[in-house]
């Protein structure tokens, strides 16, 4: 328990760091820019590919494979919730693709499997990795067409739809990092050790890079604008309530090994996916509303996590 709170703390001190340098004029709104491409195009593909290809071999991931039964259909009707929530409780129309997507997806791998490891040890590595493939597979087909979407221009230059731009949306390079990660496995090519070296450089720019950039948006955000809108409460509502509540149901239908139903529930209900600011800025989306819920849901995960395990353990 102890060794979560620290590695929650961690990611607390980067934002804080990206905040500091920010209010110390080191960092500005071009700075973000800079580390909202480096992120999305160099470092996230560089760590997906990594961790599918260190964590899995073809034979673990197929044996493993009946195991996504779950996180699929949990995260396909929490994002179903998303949407009828959204409508029940006229969430704005400038921010209701990012709403939908943080509602949804979690936080799987920056915090997810370092809290993971805490709590369960090496053992819930590979059951992290299952729910990370789905999380992941939504995030950046489903999520960031979402997100897209929010942009008033994007949305109008759908009327002329083109099948090659629609695909260069899907296709993200972290994406790509991710499915050519698993067309390695499945070919059983080694990585050269050169070249797993130099990804690791570049993959771990990730996590520090993201959370300078989370800090460097809620100075410029101003801290007298992140507050806890009724959407922002929404958000809250999917991450901590709603989405674990569903991987508990379908755990009584579906059978799986207990450790892997815990570590299920764990993921499901991590705090906001921290892409998400950077992917609402990068497409014109609402940047504010989705820095204040990625913090407030960060903030609240302090506080939310022991009485998860209390329940779960």
């Amino acid at each position: 328990m102890v060794s979560a709170y620290v590695n929650i703390l961690i990611i607390f001190a980067l934002m804080f760091i990206g905040y500091l340098l920010s209010y110390k004029q080191w960092f500005n709104n071009q700075t973000a820019d800079v580390f909202s491409k480096l992120i999305l195009n160099i470092g996230l593909p560089c760590n997906m590919f990594l961790n599918i290809t260190s964590s899995f071999s073809r034979e673990e991931f197929l044996h493993l494979f009946s195991g996504m039964v779950i996180p699929i259909f949990s995260m396909l009707l929490t994002y179903g919730f998303s949407l009828l929530y959204a409508k029940i409780m006229k969430v704005e129309k400038k921010h209701f693709g990012t709403f939908s997507t943080m509602f949804t997806c979690s936080n799987t791998i920056f915090i997810g499997l370092p809290i993971n490891l805490a709590i369960f040890g090496e053992a819930s590595v590979p059951y992290v990795l299952l729910y990370y493939i789905v999380n992941t597979t939504i995030f950046w087909t489903i999520g960031v067409f979402m997100i897209a979407k929010d942009n008033p221009q994007i949305e109008t230059a759908t009327v002329s739809f083109h099948p090659t731009a629609a695909l260069k949306k899907i296709f993200t390079p972290p994406l790509m990092g991710f499915l050519i990660g698993l067309l390695w496995i499945f070919l059983e090519w080694p990585v050269p050790q050169m070249a797993t070296t130099f990804f690791s450089y570049l993959g771990n720019l990730t996590t520090p890079l993201s959370m300078f950039f989370i800090g460097i948006i809620i100075f410029f955000t101003g801290i007298k604008n992140i507050r806890l809108t009724k959407d922002t409460f929404g958000v809250l509502i999917g991450r901590f309530v709603i989405s674990p509540l569903l991987v508990i149901l379908l755990g009584h239908f579906i059978q799986v090994p207990a450790l892997m139903l815990s570590v299920f529930i764990v993921q499901s209900s991590m705090p906001v996916q921290n892409s998400v600011p950077i992917l609402a800025r990068s497409y014109g989306g609402d940047t504010e509303f989705a820095a204040s819920s990625m913090t407030w849901s960060v903030l609240i995960y302090l506080f939310y996590i022991p009485i998860l395990l209390a329940i779960i353990l």
